[in-house]
């Protein structure tokens, strides 16, 4: 990211703040969606949970301005959909216009800090139903995850079914991210079986008071073709950690997304830091697969 971008960015959030909700007055939508779109949706809201790793380097994501030009990268690409972001990510992008014709989603729980004792008790701490719907963005992403161990787990079950309520009584898309988790210790850690999503996508599919506006994003594991039945709800594929066997990756997604009920990719680090550092290239091959 050049000076002067840089400087466009400090500079108005300084002297001009009012600025961001008039980009995202003014910003263009997306079109709207078609029965047989695939989507491409970067994700970019884990730094917001204190999680800089990507790979083997725990500061890989420590510098704001590499990762908003990593996703302008990604943005520029026309066959990019959107992006998954909290509201300093989502206002940074609005003020360098890169989100014209773009869906955007914004994430709503993000208190749940890794290695945290309340890691399961994942509050909403970012964007609101009111804020989603003021800032004219396409829905709100929320992690659920499930520990029948942990107490917290019944907290973060109702607030995602409030979530859901409120988002569909805007009409405005609920994305909610299901995994069954487990305790070893201190450590906690989403179960990656087929039975595991299946059960985790079968709660999260009742949660609020209609589905209507219900999508899941879940991960890619063994079996997606008994997975994909678990549900009639729009399913969206995240990418996880970053691979170091991307020609693997790339294989599995495509797998799936053949599948029914599968809408697209919704995939953060493995595009924006991919192993050879060619974001432009990563995205690119992640296009070519819908």
């Amino acid at each position: 990211m050049n000076l002067q971008q840089r400087t466009l960015l400090t500079d108005t959030r300084f002297v001009r703040p009012e600025a961001i909700g008039l980009a995202a007055a003014s910003r263009q939508r997306h079109n709207p969606l078609g029965a047989s779109e695939k989507l491409l949706i970067i994700a970019a809201d884990h730094s917001a949970r204190g999680m800089l790793v990507v790979g083997s380097d725990p500061r890989a994501m420590q510098s704001r301005y590499d990762l908003l030009e990593r996703l302008c990268v990604a943005l520029a690409n026309p066959r990019v959909d959107g992006v998954l972001a909290t509201p300093d990510i989502v206002e940074d992008l609005l003020l360098l216009g890169a989100l014209e014709g773009k869906l955007v989603f914004g994430s709503m729980n993000r208190g749940g800090l890794p290695g945290a004792v309340f890691e399961l008790d994942d509050r909403f701490t970012g964007y609101t139903t009111t804020s989603i719907v003021e800032s004219g963005l396409d829905g709100g992403k929320m992690l659920m995850r499930i520990n029948f161990d942990d107490a917290g787990t019944v907290s973060t079950l109702s607030a995602c079914a409030d979530a859901v309520t409120q988002l569909a009584s805007a009409r405005k898309v609920a994305m909610v991210e299901p995994f069954l988790n487990v305790t070893a210790g201190s450590r906690s850690s989403n179960v990656l079986t087929s039975d595991a999503v299946i059960q985790s996508m079968a709660i999260a599919s009742a949660l609020g008071a209609t589905s209507a506006y219900t999508w899941l994003k879940i991960p890619v594991v063994d079996d997606m073709a008994r997975v994909a039945e678990a549900s009639t709800l729009p399913l969206v594929l995240l990418g996880g950690d970053q691979s170091d066997r991307p020609d693997e990756m790339y294989r599995s997604w495509q797998d799936a997304l053949s599948l029914p009920g599968v809408r697209g990719l919704a995939v953060g680090r493995n595009l924006l830091y991919p192993r050879d550092d060619d974001v432009e290239g990563a995205v690119k091959t992640a296009a070519s697969l819908l």
